[in-house]
C-alpha cells in the first residue's frame, strides 16, 4: 500500500490533507479516486490508514480509518557519519542506509576528503538528500524519515560522539578487531550493566528478547572515511574521543559499501535481523 510522510500540521482530528509533490503523485501518478486508501505518517509518532474523500491536482483530502501501530523502526538508533564522497555516492549512502534502518546521517569533512565543500550549495544539496531519505523511507515502510545534519567538521563530529552510547570508526589498517566482535562486546556489556528497571530491550527473531539495554533506544555511531581513508592521527583523535577502531574484514570496501555493511552488522548483532 502506498505510504506518504505528511507534515504534522496537515493532520486533523479525523482527517489528513496531502499536499505538494505527494498530492501530485497520488492524484496524477497513482490516479487515486474517492474510496482509495493509503497510509499517512507524520514521521514522529502518528501513522494512520486513510481513505480518500476528495482529489485535486494540488491537494488530496482523506479521512482517518484506522490508527496504526508504529513497529517498523529498529530497536537501536544508528547514526551514520560519512566523510563526503565523490560524485553522487552520498545519495547512495542515504538511500540504502535509510532502507536498511539508519536513524541519522552526519556528513563531514576529514583530512583526505576529496570533495571541495561549498557552503553556498549546502542548502540545495541538503534539500535533495532529505528528499531521497523521505522517498527511501516511504519505499521501505519506515515510520520515520532519518535526520540529515549539515556538513560537519572533523572536530565537531568527534564532539557528537560523546552523545552516543557506542561509537565505532572503520579503519582499513585495523589489525584483527572486527566490527562484529566489537558490537557483540558492546551489547554484552550493556546487558550485563542493565538493571531490571531498564525500559528498552533488543528484539530477536521469533519475538523473544535478547536482554535489556540500558538506554532507550541505544544510540550508536558508525564513522566511515572518504575514498582515501583516515590518517593515523585521525584514528588516534577518534579513539581519544571514545570511538573504537574496527575492521570491516580483509577486503577493502568502497566508502559507500562500507556504510551499508557496517550498518547491517550493527542491526544484525542487535537482533534486528535475527542475529
Amino acid at each position: 500500500m502506498q505510504r506518504y510522510f505528511v507534515p504534522a500540521e496537515n493532520f486533523g482530528e479525523d482527517t489528513v490533507q496531502i499536499t505538494g509533490d505527494d498530492a501530485h503523485h497520488l492524484a496524477r501518478v497513482m490516479r487515486a479516486e474517492e474510496g482509495d486508501r493509503c497510509i499517512c505518517s507524520d514521521g514522529v509518532g502518528r501513522e494512520v490508514l486513510v481513505e480518500v474523500t476528495a482529489v485535486d491536482k494540488n491537494k488530496v483530502e482523506a479521512k482517518i480509518v484506522e490508527i496504526l501501530a508504529m513497529t517498523a523502526e529498529p530497536a537501536v538508533e544508528v547514526w551514520i557519519a560519512q566523510s563526503l564522497p565523490k560524485g553522487d555516492k552520498m545519495e547512495t549512502v542515504i538511500q540504502k542506509g535509510t532502507e536498511i534502518g539508519a536513524a541519522r546521517f552526519l556528513p563531514f569533512v576529514s583530512g583526505r576528503t576529496v570533495v571541495q565543500y561549498d557552503a553556498k550549495k549546502e542548502a540545495k544539496r541538503t534539500e535533495r538528500w532529505s528528499k531521497i531519505a523521505k522517498e527511501a523511507a516511504e519505499q521501505a515502510h519506515r515510520n520515520r524519515v532519518p535526520a540529515i545534519d549539515p556538513v560537519l567538521s572533523w572536530k565537531n563530529l568527534l564532539q557528537l560522539a560523546a552523545e552516543t552510547s557506542g561509537a565505532w570508526i572503520c579503519y582499513e589498517k585495523e589489525d584483527g578487531f572486527g566490527i562484529g566482535t566489537a558490537i557483540r562486546r558492546y551489547f554484552d556489556d550493556a546487558r550485563a550493566e542493565s538493571s531490571g528497571e531498564a525500559v528498552h530491550s533488543v528484539r530477536v527473531s521469533g519475538g523473544q528478547e535478547a536482554g535489556l539495554i540500558a538506554e532507550a533506544p541505544a544510540r550508536l555511531l558508525l564513522i566511515i572515511g572518504p575514498e582515501g581513508g583516515f590518517s593515523e592521527q585521525e584514528i588516534k583523535e577518534a579513539e581519544a574521543a571514545g570511538c573504537v577502531s574496527v575492521s570491516l574484514g580483509r577486503r577493502i570496501l568502497r566508502t559507500e559499501t562500507a556504510a551499508m555493511v557496517g550498518l547491517t552488522c550493527i542491526l544484525y548483532e542487535s537482533g534486528e535481523m535475527g542475529g
